[in-house]
């Protein structure tokens, strides 16, 4: 009889881990922490929470995703998404366990990576990382911990990630296209935006994959970057339309949806015009490809 491993979740709370849970479980005995039982910021609880649970893999989605905020909060921001994810990095490797970490489009400037044509083109996970803003910064600072460990790890980067709980740009739009007459949503922003549940689904098969025990000698050993978004590409002010397109407002009068280039709105954190993603890797490593983001969104608003 196999034992199934012990699984440490953090952030359970939030969109993504509310999802991972459920994906999860069918891995192994999942332990979800919550910010309240584990405060990332407090370090030395957070190596004694790993101590006592002693897992085999770690999932950390938990992360300081106030991107405009964090402008002004950056040592939080280090906090949570460059010291902590090092610090589980470490009792991984002292562990010899397997930790995985979600990263972020926005460790790219978003105005370079084109083709000799001069179009923009998406992502590679080995293109130079230059983030515009304090988020992307300590993001970035959060993969070059984890990789200064040697411990074995998976970092998923993704982007414009959305569900049907938590704050998200969906659920703004919902909210405010019935709100308001009119609306000016960014429209010269390329991304790809991603269902926190395909993101979940995506890890558990590629953590079932892996096998167990993950500590295996001789075991295939993929560790590295990955690129981990809903398939296609779309501007905020697309995105946008197609929630209107997909809700149902009743009697209400639909807002009308207004495109206007980044410069129109400014906001404390530079955002990068080009997030789109490529995700070859993990479909040649994997064989792991999300679903078109349009069809993604249509399945979170029916069973959302």
């Amino acid at each position: 009889m196999s034992i199934r491993p012990r699984i440490l979740l953090t952030g359970a709370n939030g969109q993504a881990g509310w999802e991972l849970q459920r994906t999860l479980s069918c891995l192994g005995e999942v332990v979800a922490l919550g910010s309240s039982a584990m405060n990332l910021t407090d370090t030395a609880a957070v190596r004694q929470r790993v101590r006592e649970i002693a897992p085999a893999i770690i999932v950390n989605p938990a992360a300081y995703t106030a991107v405009d905020k964090a402008e002004s909060e950056s040592e939080l921001a280090h906090a949570v998404n460059a010291v902590a994810p090092g610090v589980l990095a470490e009792e991984v490797d002292r562990l010899g366990a397997l930790l995985v970490h979600y990263s972020t489009d926005y460790v790219f400037n978003g105005s370079g990576a084109v083709l000799d044509s001069g179009e923009a083109r998406p992502w590679r996970e080995d293109d130079a990382c230059d983030p515009i803003n304090v988020y992307g910064a300590t993001k970035l600072a959060g993969e070059h911990a984890i990789q200064a460990t040697g411990c074995r790890h998976l970092i998923f980067r993704t982007s414009w990630v959305y569900g049907a709980r938590g704050s998200n740009f969906l659920l703004t739009m919902r909210r405010l296209t019935r709100e308001r007459p009119e609306l000016k949503i960014v429209a010269d922003q390329i991304g790809a935006p991603t269902w926190c549940r395909d993101l979940a689904e995506a890890t558990a098969l590629v953590l079932g994959q892996l096998g167990s025990p993950l500590s295996q000698s001789g075991a295939r050993e993929p560790w590295g970057v990955y690129n981990m978004t809903n398939s296609g590409e779309t501007s905020w002010h697309g995105f946008a339309e197609a929630i209107q397109a997909l809700d149902v407002p009743g009697e209400t009068q639909a807002a009308r949806l207004l495109p206007i280039p980044s410069s129109d709105y400014p906001s404390p954190a530079r955002r990068p015009l080009n997030s789109r993603l490529n995700n070859d890797r993990l479909e040649h490593t994997f064989g792991i490809r999300l679903q078109d983001w349009r069809v993604a969104l249509a399945q979170c608003m029916d069973v959302g």
